[in-house]
C-alpha cells in the first residue's frame, strides 16, 4: 500500500471513531470577543452561580441546582427540530438570580445544520448550533427586542449571543450564554416538550 493510501485510510479510520468536533467553520465565524466568553466560561459560570446562591430565593435557587445537576447526554441521535416550550434564568449580575416564565422556541433544520428562533417573550435570539463535541454544542446567535429586525451574527457586542448547549434529557437540554451583554453573568435558556 503506497503512502497516500495508508494516510487517507488512517484519515479516514480516525474520524469515523471521533466525536464530532468543530470543524473549522465556527472558528472562521466566531467574534474574538464571543471566543474569550466561551474560554472564560467554566469561571464566569462558577462566579454567577456563587451570587446566586448567596444573594437569590433559596428555593429557585435549588431548582436551577437541580436542573444543573441533570447527567449530560450526547446529541447523537437527538432530533432538536420542532416547537419547544423555553425559558430564560438570569443569574448573577443586577439581580442573584431572576428565572422567566416559559415562552414559545422553535428550532428548524434547513440543511445547513440546527437553527433556533425564540418566538416569544420580548427578549429573543436567533442563531445557529455548531458541533463542538458529542455532548456540547456551540451556538452562535443574535439578540433582539420584541418584532425588531434581527442584525446578522458579528454585527457587534450589543447583539452578538454566545453559547454552549447541553442535552439533559429526551425532551429537554438548555443553552448557556457567559458574559451576556446585558443585566446578567450567565443567561440559561431551559427547553423542554
Amino acid at each position: 500500500m503506497s503512502y497516500v493510501r495508508k494516510l487517507a485510510a488512517t484519515i479516514v479510520a480516525v474520524l469515523a471513531v471521533s466525536p464530532a468536533i468543530a470543524d473549522g467553520v465556527v472558528q472562521k465565524l466566531i467574534t474574538p470577543a464571543d471566543r474569550m466568553r466561551l474560554e472564560n466560561y467554566a469561571k464566569t459560570r462558577q462566579i454567577a452561580l456563587s451570587e446566586a446562591r448567596s444573594g437569590g430565593d433559596p428555593a429557585e435557587f435549588s431548582r436551577l441546582e437541580e436542573a444543573l445537576g441533570k447527567p449530560i447526554k450526547p446529541f447523537t441521535g437527538f432530533d432538536m427540530t420542532g416547537n419547544w416550550q423555553c425559558r430564560t434564568t438570569k443569574v448573577g449580575g443586577l439581580l442573584p438570580l431572576v428565572v422567566y416564565d416559559w415562552f414559545k422556541c422553535r428550532v428548524t433544520d434547513d440543511g445547513s445544520g440546527w437553527k433556533l428562533e425564540k418566538i416569544s417573550g420580548s427578549q429573543r435570539t436567533t442563531g445557529r448550533f455548531y458541533d463542538e463535541s458529542a455532548k456540547r454544542l456551540i451556538y452562535l446567535g443574535t439578540g433582539y427586542v420584541n418584532n425588531d429586525k434581527p442584525q446578522p451574527y458579528a454585527s457587534g457586542p450589543d447583539t452578538d449571543q454566545v453559547g454552549y448547549a447541553f442535552r439533559t434529557g429526551a425532551k429537554e437540554w438548555r443553552v448557556e450564554f457567559p458574559a451576556p451583554r446585558y443585566e446578567s453573568k450567565l443567561d440559561i435558556l431551559e427547553f423542554r416538550r
